[in-house]
């Protein structure tokens, strides 16, 4: 097991990657079960289970009894709250750990009718067995398009910005000088950085907010939530305010955050008092930060299976991330477009910082000449002394279909992780799901909390049209 995959089976950072697939159709677990057959089951980690060998885990091939790992519970077909049956169902899969004896994933089919779709698959893997980025991939190679079903799902790929060459008097001056410029930002950049994140480790944290969680909210149930946007609206805003969608969903997620923690603390969302209003100057602009996932591999983005998989690829499979700390400006702002605005500042300095690459490196190093119980602790405090995980995924840009069921959305979420708030962003042909995990004691409502994020997207795009785009009523 790679030092990554061991991480993840530390007490205290015992990861799950929990995704919800919904369908337009009635869940067939026969065609399912053949469909995995042909595709999940042709991957070693999935058909491999976990033996200890000395003190080190190790993956052992074995049999796999599909009867196991895809499971069919009875539901009544009459059910008053479908929905709410599904959050409790997906919550209670929390409460219990995969059996080690088998490998460590499994299927639960749901044929139950819901707001989003007419059956619905609870896909629950061990984060030991692949990062976001593999799973995605592999997720994507057991679909195929809707339109030709013979044809794997178009993988995105990322745009490389072109910049504009420089007027002659100053190419000379540019094209000595801002490399070293680059450079040097880069190097200071990379040294304030991991300044900061051996801060956290060691003795800086966040402010006590109602989003922060307490020692040991790993351990705790965890609720699932979603919540369906409109990825054209984002498009909007991405494009008139030329800046990307990583710096759009930040600015929704800074701006969704400052609305809900103004309502709880007695100040309303748009920015103004209520009659008693109870606003603490102590948490005015808290210290609000993001424990962000970042993908340290060759090739940034979603990959073929087959080249994940080969045996000389650069872009393996397995757990190739390291962290990123990123500050989320939450303070109430009169213009919510502020909101994209600080989001890119902030994106645009982190993407000129190696961070990630050190922290990924930093914990491979103290894996091995610590062990893991060392390496899980740091982590474990990273985590602890910051609000919330934060991630965006690119999905399919064309409807897909999952062992023949054609897929209406993708909601992937982790639980086991030292945070009481998850915020996972995934696109679907154009649509972007909000997916959240909470721990209810901390966050009661998270449909509040959805519904202050498709808010502030609202808001952001009714003003980016009056702002950028006045034709536009």
């Amino acid at each position: 097991m790679s030092p990554g995959a061991q991480l993840f089976h530390a007490p205290t950072l015992n990861c799950y990657v929990i995704a919800s697939i919904g369908v337009k159709t009635r869940m067939n677990p026969h065609v399912i079960k053949e469909g995995l057959r042909h595709t999940l089951l042709k991957h070693p980690r999935f058909t491999s289970k976990l033996v200890m060998k000395g003190r080190k885990p190790w993956w052992i091939p074995t049999t796999v009894d599909l009867e196991k790992h895809v499971i069919v519970p009875e539901i009544d077909p009459d059910l008053d709250f479908p929905d709410r049956f599904v959050e409790d169902y997906t919550s209670n899969l929390t409460k219990t750990p995969l059996d080690w004896s088998r490998p460590m994933w499994e299927l639960h089919l749901l044929n139950i009718k819901t707001s989003n779709s007419q059956g619905l698959g609870i896909l629950r893997i061990h984060h030991s067995l692949g990062d976001g980025a593999s799973l995605i991939s592999l997720l994507l190679s057991a679909t195929r398009k809707t339109s030709d079903p013979q044809s794997l799902p178009t993988l995105p790929t990322k745009k490389r910005a072109v910049m504009p060459p420089p007027s002659p008097p100053f190419s000379s001056f540019c094209s000595f000088f801002l490399p070293i410029f680059s450079g040097l930002a880069l190097i200071w950049n990379t040294v304030v950085d991991m300044i900061m994140f051996f801060a956290t480790i060691l003795f800086l944290k966040d402010s006590q907010t109602p989003l922060k969680g307490f020692p040991g909210v790993e351990h705790t149930t965890k609720r699932f939530v979603h919540r369906h946007v409109s990825l054209d609206d984002i498009k909007l805003v991405k494009t008139a305010m030329n800046v990307t969608i990583n710096d759009v969903l930040l600015g929704i997620t800074q701006a969704g955050l400052a609305r809900y923690l103004n309502r709880i603390q007695g100040v309303d969302a748009t920015g103004g008092a209520p009659e008693q209003p109870r606003r603490n100057n102590k948490i005015k602009d808290p210290r609000l930060r993001a424990a962000i996932l970042f993908n340290v591999r060759p090739t940034a983005g979603i990959q073929e299976l087959a080249d994940m998989m080969a045996e000389k690829s650069k872009v393996k499979w397995g757990n190739w991330i390291g962290y990123i700390i990123l500050p989320f400006a939450v303070a109430l702002q009169d213009n919510p477009i502020k909101y994209v605005r600080l989001a890119k500042s902030t994106i645009d300095r982190k993407k000129h910082s190696l961070e990630a690459i050190c922290t990924f490196g930093c914990a491979k190093l103290m894996l091995k000449l610590f062990g893991m119980k060392v390496a899980a602790a740091v982590t474990q405090r990273v985590l602890y002394n910051t609000t919330l995980t934060f991630s965006n995924v690119v999905g399919p840009v064309e409807e897909i279909s999952f062992c023949g069921h054609p897929v209406t959305f993708l909601a992937p979420s982790v639980y086991g992780n030292p945070h009481a708030l998850t915020i996972h962003f995934l696109s679907y042909v154009n649509q972007m799901t909000i997916s959240m995990a909470v721990e209810p004691s901390i966050i009661p409502d998270p449909q509040l909390l959805c519904d202050d994020l498709e808010a502030s997207l609202k808001h952001i795009t009714a003003v980016v049209k009056k702002t950028f785009i006045p034709d536009i009523v």
